[in-house]
Parts: structure tokens; C-alpha cells; sequence
């Protein structure tokens, strides 16, 4: 017997293991899923809502999901205005015949109210939630255009979807809401071409894999720089390094001539001096060949 992280009740979950034996196994938040829908469709809104909010204040709640509880009389309960920062809701079957007790949200983009009972009062959407941009409401008592007239003043409603709803059954339906509600480009997922309206969820995910590819495509074209400017730095090191050898050859070219310079030097003075000691021994000679005289 286990706790559903879900639904707050105690739910019994039995696995069993290779020896044969039955092991109590509590469920975790993805698992029961399903099983919990019994539980929590005679879980009262109000306790579901405070439930969702995991130690959370409301004014920092962006999405709240109480599908399958109950709703009181078929109202809306322990929804307030304190959930300003809301922006998706989901309130798939509780129940509900009215929308009077919404609560103004200022920032809700997504409404979805299928399977419940609702079949009017829809001038409450343009008032308290006037920037919806999507609204389901699927499987309700809908039966007449009139109904949607109200939808006219969300104007950022750009899809709605009635699936299951008896107004689907009209002659020349899909026309009639286009032409009735022009703000909005797909109905029951299609527009009025025939299009498939986009996964939101896809181009998210697209958008994202755009992203790394470009910051990929960035990462190369910095990397690239990187190396073109090591490149460049090694080129003035190389240039630098080959004038100094430049220099260094003229200098060590210069050596050499003072080198031969000084040998050429040296060579001419023993020729002087050879040349003085010719003479000299010459001069030597004639002075004796006097004497001899």
C-alpha cells in the first residue's frame, strides 16, 4: 500500500518478481495516471486545486491541471484571482454547467473545458480571460451558433474546438464558425483550407534543435576565428623570426668581411715586412762587399 504522489491517496500496487512473490509496490506520479481517475473524480475541485499547488503560492502557478475531480453543483471552486500569473488551465471533465465563478486571468492562453456540461454563459471568457488563444470545448452541450456569439470579443482566439458537441451536426458548420468568429484560424484543428493547424509542441521542439544549430554553426565560425588569429599571431611571430635570422646573417656576413679584411691586412703588412727585410739584408750585403773593397 502506497501514497499516489498524484492524488494524495492510498493506492495498492502489487509487482511481482522473478521468485513468484507479490511485492507492494506505491505508484509514482506517471503511473497512476489512469488507475487515480477513480480517485480523484470524487476528489472535491477545491482539494485538487490545493493538491496542484506543491507547497506553491497561486501567483506562481503558470499551469494547473484538475482534470477528473468533482466540481460543487456543477460551479467552479477555489479557483481565485490570486492565480494572475496563470496561463494554461485544464479542467477536463469535473462536471461543470456554468463558468460564472471564473476568476479573472489576466495572462490565460489555453483553456481546455472538454467533457463537461456546459451549454451557454460563454461571456464569461471574454471577460475574465479576455487573451485566450485557445479554447476546447469538446464534448459539451453546445448545440446553437448563438452560443458562440459571445466568443466574438476574445479577439486573440485564434483555435477552437467543439468535437463531440451537437452544433457540429449543423448544415455548413465549419463555414458558419469561420464566418462568425473571423479572429479564428483553426477549427477542431483544421483551418478553413483544409490545413492542419501545427504542434505546438513540435515547433517548440524544432525551435530549439534551430537554436543549437545555429549556436552550433556560432561555436564553429568562433572557433575558425580563434585559429585564423592564432594563425595570424604565428605569421608575425614567423615574420619577426625571419628578419631577425635576416639580421642575423647580415651581421654574421659583416663578421666575415672584417675577418677577411683583417687577413688581407695581416698578408699585406708581412709583405711590407718582408719586403723591408729584403732590403735590408740587400743594404747589409753591399755594405760588406765595401769593406771588402
Amino acid at each position: 500500500m502506497g501514497l499516489c504522489e498524484f492524488s494524495g491517496e492510498a493506492i495498492r500496487s502489487t509487482l511481482h518478481g522473478t521468485d513468484g512473490v507479490a511485492y507492494a509496490q506505491p505508484l509514482s506520479h506517471h503511473d497512476c495516471l489512469g488507475l487515480c481517475a477513480a480517485v480523484t473524480d470524487k476528489m472535491e475541485m477545491k482539494k485538487r486545486i490545493s493538491l496542484e499547488l506543491r507547497n506553491k503560492t497561486p501567483a506562481e502557478v503558470a499551469e494547473l491541471v484538475v482534470d477528473n475531480c468533482r466540481s460543487s453543483d456543477g460551479e467552479i471552486e477555489g479557483l481565485t484571482d490570486e492565480f494572475k500569473e496563470l496561463e494554461f488551465l485544464s479542467m477536463v471533465n469535473v462536471g461543470l454547467t456554468s463558468l460564472a465563478k471564473l476568476p479573472t486571468l489576466p495572462k490565460l492562453r489555453k483553456l481546455e473545458l472538454s467533457d463537461n456540461n456546459i451549454s451557454g454563459s460563454l461571456e464569461t471568457l471574454a471577460e475574465k480571460c479576455a487573451n485566450l488563444t485557445y479554447l476546447n470545448l469538446s464534448g459539451n452541450k453546445i448545440k446553437e451558433l448563438s452560443t458562440l456569439e459571445a466568443l466574438q470579443n476574445l479577439k486573440n482566439l485564434k483555435s477552437l474546438d467543439l468535437f463531440n458537441c451537437e452544433i457540429t451536426t449543423l448544415e455548413d458548420y465549419r463555414e458558419s464558425i469561420f464566418e462568425l468568429l473571423p479572429q479564428v484560424t483553426y477549427l477542431d484543428g483544421f483551418d478553413a483550407e483544409d490545413n492542419e493547424a501545427p504542434d505546438s509542441e513540435a515547433d517548440d521542439d524544432d525551435d530549439d534543435e534551430d537554436g543549437e544549430e545555429g549556436a552550433g554553426q556560432l561555436g564553429e565560425y568562433e572557433e575558425e576565428e580563434e585559429d585564423d588569429e592564432e594563425g595570424s599571431e604565428g605569421g608575425e611571430v614567423g615574420l619577426s623570426y625571419l628578419m631577425k635570422e635576416d639580421i642575423q646573417d647580415e651581421e654574421d656576413d659583416g663578421d666575415y668581411v672584417e675577418e677577411e679584411e683583417e687577413e688581407e691586412g695581416e698578408e699585406d703588412e708581412a709583405e711590407v715586412r718582408g719586403e723591408k727585410r729584403k732590403r735590408e739584408a740587400e743594404d747589409e750585403g753591399e755594405d760588406d762587399d765595401e769593406d771588402d773593397d
